[in-house]
């Protein structure tokens, strides 16, 4: 018997579906016309090349953000997933800030550092919107 998926809040279903929708707008952004930009945030520590790293993340990037709009059983799974690719992208925006790398608009420090603080709102949207802790409780 397939295990249904928990009804979960409108609210819930919207941040969801606009959270799927930025990932994949951003992952076919990686691909395209914002390629440069996010060659600026890959650290110097990853050990593929810079582009590969790029359309790799652009690539995951869009299917974790079909996941999140069409996935209705795996809810809960995507929303873990997608809060541990947004933990694991968080060094590139560290090393954008650490060494001064121009980006998006991000020109000064200030603004760098500001957006360090955006991360983990997505980490927490990805996990409120699907559900995902409530899944974890249950097992």
């Amino acid at each position: 018997m397939r295990r249904r998926a928990p009804k979960l809040s409108p609210a819930r279903h919207v941040v969801r579906t606009v959270l799927g929708g930025f990932l994949a707008f951003a992952g076919v952004s990686h691909l395209t016309f914002a390629r440069d930009e996010f060659q600026a945030q890959v650290p110097d520590f990853v050990p593929l090349d810079i582009d590969t790293t790029v359309v790799a993340s652009g690539v995951v990037e869009i299917a974790l953000g079909a996941s999140l709009v069409a996935a209705r059983s795996r809810r809960g799974t995507v929303g873990l997933v997608a809060a541990a690719f947004f933990a694991a992208v968080f060094p590139g925006n560290l090393a954008q800030w650490i060494h001064h790398r121009d980006g998006f608009g991000l020109d000064t420090d200030t603004k760098r550092l500001v957006r360090l603080f955006f991360q983990p709102v997505l980490i927490a949207a990805a996990l409120w919107s699907t559900g995902a802790l409530k899944g974890l409780r249950r097992t």
